[in-house]
């Protein structure tokens, strides 16, 4: 006699066969993501529109190089001179600001950071100010606790090993705390005059979209930009990637009626414009 058969005879039957329509349930959910705890994440990526492979085991087939051209030729055309919009007054402030900006808005940091740097833009004056009270400007800010340690540490650090100064190479900025190579991407670029291609969550997106330069990781999409994306357009590249990501090429809900770029974009369903709420009858 089988073991099921032998549990249904001391009648547990119902119960038995209510447990297995759950067991086939939960694996099919298990399946889809949705029991997983990553499945939050695999939604927005599935959000992402990354194109299917052409081939079993491939990734995305990237845009056509003449593509690539038009694309950031169009951007151009529409921000010939982008810029960051985080403020700052000089390469510290920018460093500070960058590193407060992970997992927040830069519009928050701006508010935070407005009256913090008009009494503290050099480290000098950030160590002097202390940990307790860059707290308290920028407690708005999401993880504020740990970036003001990270604040004060990185100000130490450059006081100490860097006589104060922000250095321009990538592997030194990386050494100091709360400095991932996102932000040393960004420092090089914006403080140094860099060519440097920093991966945000909206570069990301963009470049796995269209696809300009797909990639499961921030560091495989950084190295296809830098493959990629032609010597004129490549100063301002990661700047015109944010701001479309940002402005127009949305995470849940990308503006593709009014994209510059939807003829070269292989994200699909296109959306549409919303439709316009009916006037109230007078």
């Amino acid at each position: 006699m089988r073991r099921d058969d032998r549990i249904e005879d001391r009648g547990f039957p119902v119960v038995i066969r209510a447990f297995r329509v759950v067991l086939r349930h939960l694996a099919r959910f298990q399946g889809s993501g949705i029991c997983n705890e990553n499945s939050a994440e695999r939604r927005q990526q599935k959000g992402w529109g990354m194109a299917k492979a052409g081939t079993k085991g491939r990734g995305p087939k990237p845009r056509a190089a003449a593509e690539v051209v038009e694309i950031f030729r169009r951007l151009h055309a529409i921000e010939p001179e982008p810029k960051g919009e985080l403020e700052h007054v000089n390469a510290y402030t920018l460093l500070v600001a960058v590193v407060l900006s992970a997992q927040a808005t830069d519009a928050g940091v701006n508010k935070a950071t407005r009256p913090l740097f008009a009494i503290a833009d050099t480290p000098e004056k950030m160590l002097a100010l202390g940990e307790d009270r860059v707290r308290d400007f920028i407690k708005t800010i999401g993880l504020f606790r740990n970036k003001a340690k990270n604040v004060i540490l990185l100000s130490q650090a450059l006081i100490e090993r860097f006589g104060g100064a922000v250095p321009a190479d990538r592997e030194a900025l990386v050494t100091l705390p709360g400095v991932g190579r996102k932000t040393a991407n960004v420092v090089q670029n914006m403080a140094f005059g860099e060519a440097t291609f920093a991966v945000d969550t909206h570069v990301f997106r963009v470049s796995n979209r269209l696809p300009l330069a797909p990639g499961k990781t921030p560091e495989q999409v950084e190295a296809g930009l830098e493959k990629r994306v032609p010597e004129p357009y490549r100063m301002h590249a990661h700047h015109w990637l944010i701001l479309h990501g940002r402005y127009t090429c949305k995470a849940q809900r990308p503006e593709c009626w009014r994209c510059p770029l939807t003829d070269l974009c292989a994200f699909e369903p296109k959306s549409s414009p919303p439709k316009a709420k009916p006037r109230p009858q007078p």
